[in-house]
């Protein structure tokens, strides 16, 4: 469960909350400090964030896979010092 608000919903809140504020915003940006123009960049902000959130979860879920598969490798390896073949190949 907890898990799967960070992977998902985390990153989906505050995109939806950075494109919210960017609605509010109108999309505008000024030279003068108004409000449409700080409403405009915090949710530029809001959806960066939301991105290397997103990002850093993908890049964990690859590194727990990798780590996975070399583990698995590991094990053909050993199969392979012990009979002389690979586990997926045919005894001859």
């Amino acid at each position: 469960m907890i898990l799967r608000l960070t992977r998902v919903w985390l990153p989906l809140g505050i995109g939806v909350a950075g494109v919210v504020l960017l609605f509010l915003g109108h999309f505008s940006y000024s030279e003068l400090a108004d409000t449409h123009s700080l409403e405009s960049a915090v949710g530029v902000g809001f959806v960066i964030v939301a991105l290397i959130v997103w990002l850093t979860n993908w890049l964990f879920r690859l590194s727990l896979q990798s780590n996975a598969e070399r583990e698995e490798e590991e094990r053909a390896r050993e199969h392979f010092d012990r009979t002389g073949r690979w586990p997926d190949e045919e005894p001859t």
